[in-house]
């Protein structure tokens, strides 16, 4: 039986949400996996302080994210080998030593961080690993990863990735993996009373990201008096975000929802899902097929997934609350409109994705296994 590890960081609930799709369905697939956070792997103390610097750094309208990531996609034109390696590359023995001991034949990453220290791994020692990309854009320090292959979500960015130097031959344009509870068929009318919902009732679903960023009050604000639908918001793990709502508002028009598992379900009986650009949460709305407002993004790579799906048709992105009002009601009144984003998301979204790319990392083990 093949042995395989699934490394990626919480900076975000999307890393390991696509980690977990390839872990559960590489099981299914008959491979035995473990997955871990990389972090907590080469030192739990520091997964600590780099989550807490993540979240810091989105709060508000993520202002310091931005600065961040500006830099880095400049410091990435100079062609000089980043910080970020640098410091990953510090851990590579540990690494390869867990590696070894638990003699896995295959890694997969999620994040740039572990990808970091497998290529200061690769340049020693005889190691194979993928990287899966889980936002519509290279983002800075992917060309100086070494993988086997780079998983991509989608053909019409290969240019993106080959400008930034990855040589087109490693690039597999088969998606974003996600977890196949987004693509069953499910009865809406069981899960309404699952989710102890009225199915008579219509319901739209704001979405606000794992940690709950986001001006979320002031969407609900301009909506609870616009539209007949009542309002269902993930708050993620934001329980301040949750306590407000909870206390604040009609609970017979807004619903606050804590974090869940079971999201899928939420947005199989929405009409539409208002929700920032990440990556992961967009790419399983699509596999879903329903309607998608993106609201203000965090600056960077949410900024490019945002315009990614606008572009093709699969989202409508809005810059203030204003603008979101405006997208709502144009939807909700026109089914046209809804229909032509459904439709778009299914000619641009393959919802067999990450069976895909189990098969092939399962194929890329037995190569190596001769």
């Amino acid at each position: 039986m093949f042995k395989v590890l699934v490394l990626s960081c919480s900076t975000g609930g999307g890393h390991n949400s696509a980690a977990s799709a390839i872990t559960e369905e590489l099981r299914n697939k008959g491979v035995q996996v473990d997955f871990k956070e990389y972090l907590d792997l080469i030192n739990y103390k520091i997964a600590n302080v780099v989550n807490k610097l993540y979240i810091s750094s989105t709060k508000g309208n993520g202002a310091v994210f931005k600065r961040v990531y500006k830099l880095g996609e400049l410091y990435e034109k100079t062609k000089i080998t980043s910080p970020v390696y640098g410091v990953n590359k510090l851990h590579r023995r540990k690494l390869y030593n867990y590696i070894v001991e638990n003699k896995y034949d295959y890694v997969v990453v999620t994040h740039l961080f572990p990808a970091e220290v497998l290529t200061a791994i690769k340049k020693q020692h005889d190691i194979h690993f993928i990287a899966v990309a889980t936002d519509y854009k290279s983002i800075p320090f992917w060309p100086e990863t070494n993988p086997d292959y780079f998983i991509i979500p989608h053909k019409d960015l290969i240019e993106d990735f080959t400008k930034k130097g990855i040589s087109h031959e490693k690039l597999i344009p088969f998606g974003i993996p996600v977890s196949t509870n987004f693509s069953k068929d499910l009865d809406k009318s069981k899960i309404f009373a699952e989710l102890n919902l009225d199915k008579n009732k219509k319901y739209i679903l704001v979405m606000t990201g794992s940690m709950g960023f986001g001006n979320v009050t002031g969407i609900i604000d301009v909506l609870q008096n616009e539209i007949s639908e009542t309002i269902l918001v993930a708050c993620g793990n934001n329980k301040k975000v949750y306590e407000d709502i909870s206390n604040n508002y009609n609970s017979n028009k807004v619903i606050p929802i804590g974090f869940t598992p079971q999201i899928y379900k939420y947005m199989t009986i929405s009409e539409l899902l208002l929700t920032k650009p990440g990556g992961l949460t967009t790419t399983e709305a699509a596999t879903i097929n329903i309607p998608i407002i993106h609201t203000m993004p965090i600056p960077g790579c949410e900024t490019y997934n945002a315009e990614f799906f606008g572009s093709h048709g699969m989202s409508i992105s809005c810059k203030n609350t204003n603008d979101i009002k405006n997208a709502v009601i144009s939807l909700l009144t026109d089914k046209n409109k809804m229909e032509n984003i459904i439709k778009a998301q299914k000619q641009n979204i393959d919802k067999n994705a990450c069976s895909k790319i189990c098969e092939f990392i399962i194929d890329e083990i037995r190569k190596y296994s001769k």
